[in-house]
């Protein structure tokens, strides 16, 4: 066997895998899906941010293999329309998910600071995160904290 077909051998074998990987972590967000519907919120928080992890991982490997020449010189013109139509609606669908959640969020929110619902201790921190935001911007610091 020639160098050049062990190296596309192995090429093939390491998409077989990340393959077989996506498989089975769909599957298994699939299957844990319910669950962490009827989860308490932390559970459905650590869950969500698992996926979002993934998601970006996902995203980063796309975007690398796009990046790829032996991807890009060979990759056919319809499988290209195909990942594009398909990532945008992607994007789509999560530039609405967090309009969405966004806007719930700051109706809750201003609901609850109305009410007296919002936790002090975290009205606190933000304040406190504000006023160090705020003396960094006026020193030059970019750095900002978010509570």
């Amino acid at each position: 066997m020639t160098q050049q077909r062990a190296d596309i051998d192995e090429f093939l074998h390491n998409l077989d895998r990340w393959i077989a990987m996506q498989q089975s972590m769909l599957q298994m967000f699939k299957d844990n899906e319910e669950k962490v519907a009827e989860s308490d919120r932390l559970e459905i928080i650590v869950n969500t941010r698992l996926a979002f992890n993934h998601m970006m991982r996902t995203i980063k490997a796309f975007d690398d293999w796009l990046q790829d020449p032996f991807i890009t010189i060979n990759a056919p013109k319809e499988l290209l329309v195909d990942v594009w139509r398909r990532t945008i609606k992607i994007l789509e669908e999560l530039l609405q998910l967090d309009i969405d959640h966004t806007s719930g969020m700051r109706k809750t929110l201003e609901d609850y600071a109305k009410n007296g619902k919002l936790n002090p201790l975290v009205v606190r921190f933000r304040e406190i995160g504000s006023a160090e935001q705020e003396q960094r911007r006026s020193s030059g610091e970019t750095t900002t904290i978010s509570f």
